[in-house]
C-alpha cells in the first residue's frame, strides 16, 4: 500500500484528522448524523484516501453509499472499491478491515432505505442525477 495523501477538500481533511485524532470521539457527525471513516487504495496512484462516510450499520455489516451529494459522477473513492475492495473501517476508536462490494439489486433494495433513515439527504440526492446511486456492502475480513 501506498502512503496516505489527505484529500484536496479541506472539511475532509479536518473531519478526518479530528475523527482520528480523538479516536471517533469528535469529528463523528456531519449535520448531526453519524459518520464513520473509510480507508481504501487510490486506484490511480495507490495512495491510501480516508473519506468521513455516513454511518449506515446492520448487524456489523456496513453500506457505503456513492452518493457525491446527487452529482453526476461517482466520488472517488467509488472507483477505489471496485479496483481494490480491501478497505479499513473506523466506527470508534480501533479500525478494523473489511471488504467492499456492490450490493446486488436485491440488496440494494434492502439497504436503500436504511441508508435514507440514517441519512435523511439521500432521497433528494437521488432526485438530483440520472445515474442510480450505487450502495456498497462492507463486511469484517
Amino acid at each position: 500500500m501506498g502512503e496516505y495523501v489527505p484529500s484536496t477538500q479541506k472539511w475532509v481533511r479536518d473531519q478526518v484528522e479530528l475523527y482520528e485524532r480523538t479516536g471517533g470521539e469528535k469529528g463523528n457527525t456531519i449535520n448531526g448524523m453519524p459518520i464513520v471513516v473509510i480507508t481504501s487504495v487510490g486506484h490511480k496512484s495507490g495512495n491510501l484516501r480516508k473519506n468521513p462516510v455516513m454511518r449506515v450499520e446492520k448487524d456489523g455489516v456496513y453500506a457505503a453509499v456513492a452518493s457525491k451529494g446527487g452529482a453526476p459522477e461517482h466520488p472517488d473513492w467509488f472507483h477505489n472499491f471496485l479496483a481494490d475492495p480491501q478497505v479499513q473501517l473506523q466506527d470508534g476508536p480501533e479500525p478494523h478491515r473489511y471488504t467492499a462490494r456492490l450490493a446486488t439489486p436485491a440488496e440494494r433494495q434492502e439497504w436503500w432505505p436504511r441508508a435514507v433513515e440514517a441519512f435523511p439527504p439521500y432521497a433528494e440526492y437521488a432526485t438530483k442525477t440520472d445515474r442510480e446511486i450505487p450502495v456498497f456492502l462492507l463486511e469484517r475480513s
